[in-house]
């Protein structure tokens, strides 16, 4: 196990490495990849003994040893969300591969047939720490049950009211990214900002972040507008939003499909030289880059450097991209793999060690959880030009004192 030296940036104090952060993605470590399918052996040879399993770690069921510190993962394994579910799935198994680990196993548990209940199984079968799960509502339901245990979960939620009372939210947290772009564009002239927001919990966290966000840097919102997801909602609320028109820049706190479709019209009342900003929800989509209506465009999110090597490593063996969430599956075993070094078998996971203020990095860079269990994490901004996503403002590698 091995951490990073100092940060080389000055008023940054140092971030702590897992295994894979530092000798997996960095350093190359050798991904164990499916064997391919040799031919028949001729009918003169004598047979051959097959390979011995390879024990990754990760099996379904109840653990078989008692050599290992058990965790569970809960994620949704069968519905309408077991694609994104087995994608983080798939990201744990390659976590503990990469990682070489020893002294974690863990075990997959499918929420969409019950999340409660997922939780009691798992912690009957003897888990100490739960990885998940994804849906806010399946957090709420799951929460009870481990607090009484006195067992965490580490959520991959972005809905911060579920943290609390030894549950945690992994997610991206749209606070965080309308705060670091609205900065960044402060930083570069902005002085006037308006939003587009969707009705909605996102779009209701999403205004009050913007608000504050404006506040904090000494500007100005000049108008927000809330739109529902019916025809011609968007195209009423900008017509709302242009009537207090001018303003330098307009936050469209949606999917990137959804900014695309807005952003000209924003312009067509106000003038092309509106900038448009957008939300950690564009980073979840691969051609975001492409949509040419966006080009100029800020927004702020996770590091995506050694993502794309976790995505090529993810494709060589599962034969399919990950879903962009899965990194969090994979963040959460290096965290667990990191705290197991001083995790007696057998033992309740040391839950202290998760409010460690220098925090930790993984495949989406560096994070801490603060007092209120919620990720804190360091983020890029990125603008849309030629094409494709430039960083214009690097992600911080660590957190100031």
């Amino acid at each position: 196990m091995a951490e990073a030296a100092s940060m080389p940036q000055r008023a940054f104090r140092r971030v702590h490495w897992t295994a894979l952060a530092t000798a997996g993605l960095l350093g190359g470590c050798q991904t164990v990849l499916p064997r391919g399918v040799e031919p028949p052996a001729p009918t003169t040879r004598a047979p051959v003994a097959a390979a011995p399993r390879v024990d990754t770690g990760v099996q379904a069921g109840l653990p078989r040893d008692e050599g290992r510190n058990r965790v569970a993962l809960l994620v949704p394994l069968s519905g309408s969300n077991a694609g994104v579910g087995q994608s983080i799935a798939n990201a744990t198994m390659l976590a503990l591969l990469d990682t070489q680990n020893r002294s974690v196993r863990i075990t997959n548990y499918d929420t969409a047939t019950g999340a409660a209940n997922a939780a009691q199984r798992a912690i009957a079968e003897g888990a100490q720490l739960i990885l998940g799960p994804l849906l806010a509502d399946d957090v709420r339901a799951v929460a009870p049950v481990a607090k009484a245990a006195k067992v965490p979960v580490l959520s991959f939620s972005n809905d911060t009211g579920v943290a609390g009372g030894g549950t945690y939210v992994m997610g991206y947290v749209p606070a965080q990214s309308v705060d670091r772009v609205v900065s960044y564009a402060r930083g570069r002239g902005v002085t006037s900002f308006a939003g587009l927001v969707p009705n909605g919990l996102y779009g209701e966290r999403a205004s009050t972040s913007f608000l504050r966000a404006v506040e904090s840097a000494g500007g100005q919102v000049v108008s927000l507008q809330a739109y529902g997801r019916t025809s011609g909602g968007m195209t009423t609320a900008v017509q709302r939003l242009n009537a207090k028109a001018p303003y330098d820049a307009v936050l469209i706190a949606d999917g990137g499909a959804t900014a695309a479709a807005a952003a000209p019209l924003v312009k067509r009342g106000v003038g092309a030289g509106t900038r448009i900003l957008g939300t950690e929800l564009w980073n979840s989509e691969a051609n975001i880059g492409s949509r040419a209506a966006l080009t100029g465009a800020w927004y702020a999110s996770v590091s995506n450097g050694l993502y794309r090597q976790y995505a090529t490593k993810y494709r060589a063996r599962f034969g399919a991209a990950p879903y962009r969430l899965s990194s969090l599956g994979y963040d959460s075993v290096l965290l667990t793999v990191r705290i197991s070094r001083d995790w007696a078998v057998g033992t309740p996971f040391p839950e202290a060690r998760l409010r460690d203020g220098d925090g930790f990095a993984g495949i989406d860079g560096a994070f801490r959880f603060g007092r209120d269990g919620v990720a804190e994490r360091a983020l890029e901004v990125q603008e849309i030009r030629g094409g494709t996503a430039v960083t214009v403002s690097p992600a911080p590698g660590g957190f100031g004192k």
